[in-house]
Formats: C-alpha cells, sequence, structure tokens
C-alpha cells in the first residue's frame, strides 16, 4: 500500500494483523483484467503450504539474493529494483487489486523474471518464509493510519519487527520511508528498541536525504510538491 491509495473501507479489514484496507478501486482495463487472469497465477506464491529452503528457486532465473518490498503501490520502485539487479530476486506484497494490475503491466512490457507477487498480508507472508532468507525488506510510504484508535494497524509493531528479524540474514536491511512525522517516530521508538536492528544513521543527511540510486515513487513526488519531506530510515540486523 501506498498514501496515494483510495480511502479505506475500515469494516472490510482483515483480522490477521489487519494491515491492509480495501482491495480493489476503479474498474481495471481490459489488458490489466486479462493479466490478472492469466499473468499473475504463474506470478503469485502460493503459501497455504511450507515454503521452499531457498527462496530463491522460486525464480525463473537464477539468483544470488531475495529482497522484499512491502506495499508497492503502483509499482515504480520494484520494477525499478528488479530492473537495476537482474540477479535479485524480489518478491512483492501488496493486496490492492489496482496496485498489482499496475505492476504486471509492467512486468510484462519489460519482460522481467525476476519478481514473484503475494496478494495479501505482509504478515502472513514473513511466517511463511525461512529463517534468514532475505537480504533486504522495503516499507515506502506505507499507510500511517494516522487516527490513534487505528495505530494496531500500522505495519510497523514489535510482532512484525521480531518477523522481519527472522527471516532476515546477518546484516540484512528493513527500510522504511515516510513523510509522515508521527510514523517516523513511531518507527524509530519501535525500531531503537528492539534487540535485532540498529539504526545505521551517523549524520542528518543519512536519513534526511534518499539512498544513491533510490527510485522516487509517485507519492514521493507529490508530497515533495506539496511541502511533505521524506525521512528515509535504514536498519540493520544486528551482528
Amino acid at each position: 500500500m501506498t498514501a496515494n491509495d483510495p480511502p479505506r473501507d475500515l469494516d472490510a479489514d482483515h483480522g490477521h494483523g489487519s494491515f491492509f484496507g480495501r482491495r480493489k478501486g476503479h474498474k481495471l482495463r481490459s489488458h490489466q483484467a486479462g493479466l490478472i487472469d492469466t499473468l499473475l497465477p504463474h506470478l503469485a506464491l502460493d503459501i497455504a503450504g511450507p515454503a521452499p529452503a531457498d527462496l530463491a528457486s522460486l525464480f525463473a532465473v537464477v539468483v544470488d539474493t531475495v529482497r522484499l518490498e512491502i506495499g508497492f503501490g503502483g509499482g515504480e520502485h520494484l520494477v525499478a529494483e528488479a530492473r537495476a539487479h537482474p540477479r535479485t530476486g524480489f518478491i512483492g506484497c501488496e493486496p490492492y487489486v489496482n496496485g498489482m494490475a499496475k505492476i504486471l503491466t509492467q512486468i510484462e512490457a519489460h519482460g522481467l523474471a525476476n519478481i514473484r507477487l503475494h496478494a495479501g498480508d505482509a504478515a502472513e507472508l514473513l511466517d511463511w518464509a525461512p529463517a534468514a532468507s532475505l537480504t533486504r525488506i522495503d516499507l515506502i510510504h506505507p499507510d500511517p493510519w494516522p487516527k490513534r484508535r487505528h495505530w494496531k494497524r500500522r505495519f510497523v509493531q514489535d510482532a512484525t519487527i521480531a518477523a522481519m528479524a527472522r527471516v532476515l540474514t546477518d546484516r540484512g536491511e528493513f527500510r522504511f520511508v515516510s513523510d509522515i512525522d508521527d510514523y517516523c517516530a513511531w518507527t524509530l521508538m519501535h525500531m531503537q528498541r528492539a534487540k535485532d536492528f540498529v539504526w545505521t544513521a551517523e549524520r542528518a543527511d543519512d536519513w534526511r536525504r534518499p539512498w544513491p540510486d533510490y527510485t522516487m515513487t509517485r507519492y514521493g513526488r507529490k508530497a515533495e510538491r506539496e511541502g511533505r519531506r521524506a525521512a528515509y530510515l535504514i536498519f540493520k540486523t544486528a551482528a
């Protein structure tokens, strides 16, 4: 999910984690609907059964490492990373149907074979993945759930931090981007009290500026135009 998704239907939230809201927005174009029916079944992960011992085996091409992006929105960042790193396998998690349709269009257009997709809850995916199987997890402009009564819906929670620590390799990374100050503070508080992670920032520019080769998302550009500055937080699993 990204913050430019349509308003959430809170009554439609699912139970486990409740990190996602309304699954479908505007009507899909005919080609997009076709890709949901034809391409997505070949790329979608089946997490009902056990995960393979090596997640690299999920991909049709040889990959050396595997990364996860949670809530990829329109897919701009995930597709750019997959194109830039063909020897890395990428798992994209997005329950929002329109976001899934957008990334399928890009996967087809660029002929990408190093992306697999999960149209569901990221917490369930983390439970499914083997220990030490991911080198990096990205969470970029997630829904901030600004109302206090909805804070339990934020992805960054003690339980999900522990789940990420389990699936990340030694010195694996969790990268978080948000232009919502409250959610940035929330994330820093939760991550800095987690014994399994360390914040890598040594100077202000380390979190005020995007990391090298960062692909700005559509929502990120909109936030900049409206005068909102994002924080770019990188945490590594403790050695």
